[in-house]
């Protein structure tokens, strides 16, 4: 279960580890829909033979699915309630220090860094770090910048 804040005191968590999201899988399946979804079909995503002579013995997601997977996994942290719109506004820096292996379970832990006052409600600069279960590097650290207006 998320967190649940009204947005009037989301400020209040700047600096507090939120905690992390429960596992998720990134499967073949999910990584060739990402592929298919992008057009980015390199063969070190898609193609399982190759990839078994490849860097990672095996395929590995695109950075970009492993990125994109903060926002649902977000969502199991923090739910700010009396908001209308929820806008990702960007990030202020990516890295992927370690690939996310095809099969591999994958869980977000973040905190929020920062929370600005904008026009009509709220913007949250987040500390997010996605981790590969059984990995000692991280696979993903972010800092992705939300609005959440009134």
């Amino acid at each position: 279960m998320p967190r649940t804040v009204p947005l009037a005191e989301v400020a209040a968590l700047v600096g507090e580890d939120l905690g992390h999201s429960g596992w998720l899988t990134v499967d073949q399946r999910r990584i060739d829909a990402f592929a298919d979804a992008t057009g980015d079909h390199q063969w070190i995503h898609v193609d399982t033979i190759a990839a078994q002579d490849g860097p990672y013995g095996g395929t590995i997601a695109h950075g970009h699915l492993t990125l994109s997977l903060i926002i649902p996994l977000w969502s199991e942290l923090l739910e700010i309630q009396h908001v209308t719109t929820k806008i990702n506004y960007g990030l202020d820096r990516v890295r992927f220090p370690a690939p996310v292996r095809s099969g591999s379970r994958v869980r977000l832990q973040a905190s929020i860094a920062e929370v600005i006052g904008i026009p009509g409600g709220v913007q949250l600069v987040v500390d997010a770090t996605m981790r590969a279960e059984g990995e000692s590097r991280p696979v993903c650290v972010a800092r992705p910048v939300l609005r959440y207006l009134a």
